[in-house]
């Protein structure tokens, strides 16, 4: 037999690190730029000289503020763009990750993230912090090619969804 742990026995609940919830929201802002619907993306590196990785701006929800407003805020500081929430939520993603507590020791990490479709009224990427490597404009029959995460996608695609039916109205 192999050395190690049996992998088929289940793990003692005892040692498990414990679990921290997070909530997040975040925005996909959208114009209409030259006839043609566009939305904004941020970009993030992994590493220094690797790709940029296209998501939709988002972050934390501070003590007693609502999602809503954290959403606005957050799409603001990261992208410098001045928005408001004009429908119902696109959706929530959830995910787990690892990282280490205050002391160095492990810990879970379920985060839940609602995001709004947002309707640009003024800004400049100028004006942003510098959190993201870059944000940048895409065509929104582009942008579901550029998003990184599959979750994110499906989010992009019911707002493609909602925009193209404003069209139809």
């Amino acid at each position: 037999m192999a050395r190690g742990r049996d992998r088929s026995l289940p793990v003692s609940r005892a040692r498990r690190p414990p679990v921290a919830r997070e909530f997040s929201a975040g925005g996909l802002v959208y114009r209409r730029a030259h006839g043609r619907w566009m939305v904004c993306l941020g970009g993030r590196r992994r590493a220094p000289d690797g790709p940029l990785l296209w998501s939709i701006p988002k972050g934390h929800v501070e003590d007693g503020e609502r999602m809503v407003d954290a959403a606005t805020r957050e799409v603001r500081e990261e992208t410098g763009l001045h928005a408001v929430v004009d429908d119902e939520p696109l959706g929530d993603v959830t995910y787990w990750f690892a990282r280490r507590d205050g002391d160095g020791q492990p810990l879970r990490v379920f985060k839940r993230v609602r995001f709004y479709l947002l309707r640009y009224r003024a800004g400049r990427f100028a004006d942003r912090d510098h959190e993201l490597d870059a944000v940048r404009w895409f065509p929104l029959e582009r942008v579901a090619a550029a998003v990184a995460y599959d979750s994110e996608r499906a989010l992009v695609e019911r707002a493609r969804e909602r925009l193209e039916a404003r069209e139809e109205e």
